[in-house]
């Protein structure tokens, strides 16, 4: 796989002269099973990539007299982080199960640009989607395999270069309402809370859900995934949230964007140690909005300290007509993308002041038509493109699509040799001065 995180352990001992060194979419009835994000748009506003974490370095044990070497302990296996430039797609579970399904998704892959796999590894509505040695998933009985085979899947992706997401939802969780309801957030008259499409939502502030989300990602690192995606950071934003009851024992004075920020600190310093980047989801409405960062907790440059890729979904469609100056943004994806990405720039430029380490942007683009919308176009490869070119011009260079029914617009990506060149070219260009 490409640039796999590696575990390098090493211990030098004499003895007896010798130095040993220890060394998936076709056919898919299924797959819009998974809902899409809700269309929460920016009513109103305008809306750097900065360090990686830095792989520990390793210390190597001093050369010891004979009788020393024997007892000489062997220190843990440390782990190296190795990044890649991740350009690709998302799928569900039930396409990530399905063998034909996956097979026609590489096929595609290998011709062109991507390289990326995001996986529904707990799906929206808060089950597991394959078996895992997991005490927590176990007991609460979240299975619900659409994987059958997930050391088949991992292989192939691996055969493929392909580089590995397990998408977990964290706070919206439909099986938690039912198994777990302590955990979850409730209404002033006891019951609990569930949103205008039934599904519960856990309580940001029961840190016990922390743990339960914090081990389905390590599984993920045990059964391959180079990199864990949390979605659904945040609090339900309905109008029936207004009604709910949070209690101060678990609150502690805490805000909704205190709490968000505290559950994303704990969960990377936790997972990094397992070799694994961690990213998140966010609403691109939170970019240069404290209406909207309030209101679902996440604020865009405090969760970029703690994440190795922020993934902020700046789909045109979520857009009010006229943000960022443009009447429909839906009819313009690259100057909303565009403007979006700069304003993700300005925000954590500020946030780079105050915190040594800053997490690298990798948007979420559109490659679904919102019918929704009394001004919409058919997004397809013109549109496609027009958002990744909005996204090398702001800067950046990474960049997923999202369809929630896993069908995309494979004419607008490159090949893996135009890609390349159109690089090249453009790295040319810029060392020329003028250009």
């Amino acid at each position: 796989m490409r640039n796999r995180r590696t575990q390098l352990g090493f211990c030098t001992m004499f003895l007896a002269g010798l130095t040993v060194g220890l060394s998936g979419c076709g056919r898919l009835q299924h797959a819009g099973d998974v809902t899409a994000p809700e269309p929460i748009v920016v009513e109103g506003g305008t809306a750097a990539d900065m360090g990686q974490a830095d792989a520990q370095e390793m210390n190597q044990a001093e050369t010891k007299p004979m009788e020393q070497a024997l007892m000489m302990e062997i220190p843990e296996p440390e782990v190296t982080r190795e990044p890649v430039k991740a350009r690709g797609i998302y799928i569900s579970s039930y396409v990530a199960g399905t063998p034909d399904m996956v097979d026609r998704l590489l096929a595609e892959l290998d011709r062109t640009e991507a390289n990326t796999l995001v996986i529904d590894l707990k799906d929206d509505f808060g089950r597991v989607a394959c078996e895992m040695d997991a005490p927590l998933v176990q007991e609460i009985g979240a299975v619900k395999t659409y994987i059958p085979d997930i050391g088949a899947l991992m292989r192939k992706l691996e055969e493929h270069e392909i580089y590995a997401i397990a998408r977990i939802p964290a706070f919206r969780d439909a099986w938690l309402g039912d198994v777990r309801p302590e955990w979850c957030v409730h209404n002033a008259d006891g019951s609990v809370f569930r949103d205008r499409d039934g599904n519960a939502w856990v309580n940001p502030y029961k840190e016990e859900a922390w743990d339960y989300l914090v081990e389905i990602a390590v599984q993920a690192g045990k059964l391959g995934f180079d990199e864990v995606q949390f979605d659904y950071v945040r609090f339900c934003t309905e109008k029936k949230m207004k009604d709910v009851v949070f209690d101060e024992t678990d609150v502690r004075g805490r805000s909704r964007t205190d709490v968000i920020s505290e559950f994303m600190a704990y969960a990377y310093e936790r997972l990094k140690q397992e070799g694994l980047f961690v990213s998140a989801d966010v609403f691109g409405a939170i970019i240069n909005s404290d209406v909207n960062a309030d209101a679902v907790g996440q604020i865009y440059g405090e969760m970029a300290k703690h994440l190795d890729y922020i993934s902020p979904m700046i789909y045109p469609s979520h857009y009010a007509d006229g943000n960022y100056g443009i009447d429909h943004p839906d009819l313009h994806p690259y100057e909303t993308v565009r403007a979006a990405l700069e304003d993700s720039r300005k925000e954590l430029y500020f946030a780079a002041q105050e915190s040594e380490h800053i997490a690298q942007v990798r948007p979420w683009l559109q490659d679904f038509t919102a019918g929704w919308l009394s001004s919409h176009m058919e997004y397809g490869e013109e549109e496609i493109r027009q958002q990744i070119q909005a996204v090398y011009d702001s800067g950046y260079d990474e960049w997923m699509l999202w369809d929630a029914s896993c069908r995309y617009s494979w004419g607008g990506l490159l090949t893996p040799e135009e890609a390349e060149a159109e690089s090249k070219a453009e790295a040319e260009s810029a060392e020329v001065p003028g250009i």
